[in-house]
């Protein structure tokens, strides 16, 4: 019986080109947030200038919304959220002078602040999916207020009568809607941005791989959120002049995060 197959066709086909969900993601110590912390403040002691220009920037942010705050309390939580989601696209420039300091050049502010324009496609269609998120999480607020309120409460100590034991309640769904929320911009987001940026791929593929991260080092990512959490929260206490430096910091640290997550198949 003769073989009609051809003797230059391979049965299985041609391999199949690696795509980004070849890309392997660590198993991650307990121990690395505070490395990734460490090597952000090394980035940002070796390009001060181009760092403290982006603090100022949080600074501003952090004004901006104390200024919501007291214009429109019903939205701060969500907008907070919208301040931490922000900063991952204003970090671009960090995550860009990171790598340059990484691969042995000399960062600058230009090419920082240009930094997205390689990407500006995908970026846009990432931070679309994030307002998204960030809306829904603004009408889920509004509508919790609305529910335990019959009336919007007064600005003045606005503070007081929410945390009054009489709204318990209410403080405990605002906080679960809130957890929901952030836990699913933050699980979607913690190394998305520096993904793209990095290796140019989709904005569906850098999402998931931050997700698969996630899924595969749930104990250091809910740590490295936290430490992010309180790092952005103290920062913001005395009148946000922490933000002048913990910003930049946190920026540079995150690329070092997606730089220690992610590799490249073996």
């Amino acid at each position: 019986m003769v073989d009609a197959t051809p003797a230059n066709d391979s049965p299985t086909g041609p391999p199949r080109p690696p795509s980004v969900f070849d890309l392997r993601i660590a198993a991650l110590g307990m121990g690395a947030p505070l490395r990734w912390l460490r090597l952000g403040w090394a980035d940002f002691v070796r390009c001060p200038r181009i760092g403290l220009f982006y603090g100022l920037c949080f600074f501003l942010m952090g004004h901006a919304l104390l200024a919501v705050f007291r214009a429109a309390p019903a939205y701060v939580l969500a907008l907070s959220a919208g301040f931490l989601l922000m900063g991952p696209f204003l970090c671009l420039g960090l995550y860009d002078a990171s790598r340059a300091l990484q691969a042995g050049e000399r960062p600058s502010l230009r090419a920082s602040l240009l930094a997205w324009r390689p990407t500006q496609g995908t970026m846009a269609i990432f931070a679309g999916v994030l307002l998204i998120l960030e809306m829904l999480w603004g009408r889920a607020s509004l509508v919790v207020f609305a529910v335990t309120f019959n009336t919007m409460p007064s600005t003045t100590n606005l503070l007081a009568q929410l945390l009054n034991p009489a709204n318990l309640s209410f403080l405990i769904t605002y906080a679960v809607v809130g957890g929901v929320f952030a836990g699913l911009i933050f699980t979607t987001s913690v190394i998305s941005i520096p993904m793209i940026l990095d290796r140019r791929v989709d904005a569906i593929s850098a999402g998931l791989t931050s997700i698969r991260a996630c899924l595969q080092n749930p104990g250091v990512m809910l740590l490295w959120g936290a430490l992010i959490t309180l790092l952005v929260g103290l920062a913001m206490l005395p009148f946000f002049l922490g933000l002048l430096v913990v910003g930049p910091v946190l920026g540079h640290a995150t690329w070092h995060a997606y730089q220690g997550t992610v590799s490249d198949p073996t």
